[in-house]
């Protein structure tokens, strides 16, 4: 839950890029990360990325040590879009929307791994929350300001039931496996706003999944380049999104 999150410490300043990104990311931005190989050695791609602007860095770590290092979570107060890697919950700063087709593949497992046959809560959660995203798609579509509200609070009836049974029916949480699904059930019920944030305003959109394009590109191209020069351990890609083309226009700066 959010008031549990641990608040990062105070930082005296951005770096450079960070306030060359300052003016894109004061509304939204989505977040991702990846691993790959450096000299031999798992680092990570990070992302972070608007609708027209992204910025990729390569760090050792993966958690909140290079999060700091990128200079961008630290000090965004706009509305942060990723999935539910503990990590990010630690910038109370900005809003959150957790990703929505993290979830769906989460609940597709647990769909999955139950007897057929019968009924999966995971099943309603992910129909209700498929259902919340054609709603909204809908409302956009046709210029609406809100959902129809009626339809809207049926869906999410039905995605809070789903996952209070989902919740009830793995609480003893025997074998890693009903642990997995417990936690999955709970946070959806402790996280509820932050993944139907989509729902209440249009600028936010319901997943992350341009973040990974980005990784999986910076990954494919930075690791060609890192053969190439053998001089390399931390490199960044800056770029841009445009039309749907993930970082095509990126440049690659690369630090020996």
């Amino acid at each position: 839950m959010r008031s549990k999150r641990r608040a990062e410490g105070a930082h005296p300043a951005p770096p450079s890029h960070s306030t060359q990104l300052s003016r894109p990311l004061t509304e939204l931005a989505g977040s991702g990360e990846t691993g790959f190989r450096v000299e031999g050695r798992l680092h990570w791609v990070h992302c972070a990325r608007t609708g027209k602007y992204t910025l990729l860095t390569v760090h050792p770590k993966r958690g909140t040590e290079a999060m700091k290092a990128m200079g961008v979570l630290p000090w965004f107060a706009g509305v942060a879009v990723h999935d539910a890697w503990a990590p990010y919950d630690t910038y109370i700063t900005p809003d959150h929307q957790l990703c929505c087709a993290h979830a769906l593949r989460e609940l597709q497992a647990v769909t999955d791994a139950a007897p057929q046959g019968q009924w999966c809560w995971a099943a309603q959660a992910a129909e209700a929350l498929t259902a919340m995203q054609a709603l909204a798609s809908e409302a956009i579509s046709q210029g609406r300001d809100a959902m129809d509200p009626s339809a809207l609070a049926a869906q999410v009836r039905l995605f809070r039931s789903a996952a209070l049974a989902g919740a009830s029916q793995t609480a003893v949480r025997s074998g890693a496996l009903m642990k997995k699904h417990n936690a999955l059930a709970r946070r959806l019920l402790d996280r509820q706003d932050d993944y139907l944030r989509f729902t209440r305003d249009w600028r936010i959109p319901p997943d992350n999944e341009g973040a990974p394009y980005c990784t999986s590109w910076v990954r494919s191209a930075v690791s060609r380049f890192l053969r190439w020069s053998g001089r390399c351990v931390n490199s960044m890609a800056w770029g841009t999104d445009n039309s749907g083309q993930w970082a095509a226009e990126a440049g690659v700066v690369a630090a020996s």
